[in-house]
C-alpha cells in the first residue's frame, strides 16, 4: 500500500472533506465513501450549491478550480486558507477499518495487450498504469460478497472519475444549442436507450474504461512527496440499476425527479459499490 497520508490525501482530493487518520473507528465506510463523491456531483449537476450526509454535516459543491487543477491544499496557509469547517469536514478514518492491503495491486507497469478479463460475464478492461488501494468492503453487505468475485453473478466493473457526471450534465443543459467545443461530443453518453425514447441523463455516471474517467479525473499534488497524482474510484455497479447509453462506455445510475435525498442516497448504494482507489503519478 502507498504511503498512508498519500492515500488520504487522495480520498480528501475526491470528497472535498479532510481525511485524517485515526486510531479510533473511521466516521465513514467505503460505500458511504462512493455515495458522497457521487451524490456531490449529481447534485452540483442539479444547480445546488451544499450537499447534507448524515455523520459528515454541510459539504460544499463549489468547484475549487476547473477540471483538472490540483484541489485546495489541506493544511491552511496564509495564502491558502481553508474553507469553513462547516463546508470542508474533517473526517477521521482508521486505516485497519478502511482499507484492506491484501487486495492492493500494483498494474502501474502492466500491459494487457490482447488478454481479456471477465466480471459478470462483462469484459473487465483492468486499470492499467495504476496502483489500486484495495477497500475494505469485504462481508460488508447482506446479500454476501459474490458482486465482488468473477463467476457469472459478479457485478461488472466501473470506474468513476471526478466531475464526469457534472460535465455531461452541463452538456445536456445546453443540448441543442449550437456550439463548437469537441466534449459537446460526449452529449450522446446521456441519451438513455429505453423502449426506443430517448430521455434525460439524469443520475451518476461511470465507465467500464479507466481511460474514459481519466479524462475526468481529479488531480492533486501531494504534501507527502511533492509529486502529482490523478485519482479514480474502482467500483462495481448492479447490471440491473444501470441504464444503457447511446454510448457502450458510459453508464448511468438514473435518479428520478422528486425522490427524497434518503431515496437518493439508497439508489446510488443499491447500484454502485466501491472497492479500490487508484492512484496514478502525472
Amino acid at each position: 500500500m502507498p504511503d498512508t497520508q498519500l492515500v488520504l490525501e487522495a480520498l480528501s482530493a475526491l470528497s472535498g472533506c479532510t481525511m485524517e487518520q485515526t486510531d479510533g473507528a473511521s466516521v465513514i465506510t467505503p460505500q458511504d465513501f462512493v455515495n458522497v463523491v457521487a451524490l456531490k456531483e449529481f447534485y452540483r449537476q442539479e444547480g445546488f450549491k451544499e450537499l447534507e450526509y448524515p455523520s459528515l454535516g454541510t459539504l460544499s459543491l463549489q468547484e475549487d478550480g476547473d477540471l483538472y487543477s490540483s484541489p485546495m491544499p489541506l493544511a491552511e496557509g496564509p495564502h491558502n486558507p481553508e474553507p469553513s469547517g462547516s463546508l470542508r469536514p474533517t473526517v477521521k478514518i482508521n486505516p485497519q477499518d478502511f482499507f484492506h492491503p491484501q487486495y492492493d495491486y500494483d498494474f502501474t507497469h502492466v500491459k494487457d495487450g490482447d488478454r481479456k478479463f471477465l466480471r459478470g460475464n462483462e469484459q473487465y478492461l483492468r486499470p492499467c498504469g495504476w496502483n489500486r488501494v484495495a477497500l475494505r468492503v469485504m462481508q460488508k453487505y447482506d446479500d454476501g460478497d459474490a458482486w465482488l468475485g468473477t463467476g457469472s453473478n459478479a457485478w461488472p466493473v466501473s470506474y468513476h472519475g471526478h466531475n464526469m457526471d457534472g460535465s455531461l450534465g452541463i452538456i445536456w443543459t445546453r443540448k441543442g444549442s449550437a456550439t463548437d467545443d469537441p466534449e459537446f461530443l460526449d452529449a450522446a453518453a446521456a441519451a438513455l436507450v429505453d423502449k426506443g425514447q430517448t430521455k434525460r441523463g439524469r443520475g451518476v455516471y461511470s465507465t467500464p474504461d479507466v481511460k474514459i474517467a481519466e479524462k475526468y479525473c481529479k488531480k492533486f499534488k501531494s504534501k507527502v512527496d511533492g509529486k502529482t497524482y490523478q485519482v479514480v474510484l474502482q467500483n462495481r455497479i448492479n447490471p440491473e440499476k444501470r441504464e444503457q447509453c447511446q454510448r457502450e462506455d458510459v453508464w448511468l445510475v438514473f435518479v428520478p425527479e422528486g425522490v427524497s435525498d434518503v431515496q437518493k442516497r439508497a439508489i446510488v448504494q443499491e447500484a454502485i459499490r466501491p472497492y479500490g482507489l487508484l492512484l496514478k503519478q502525472v
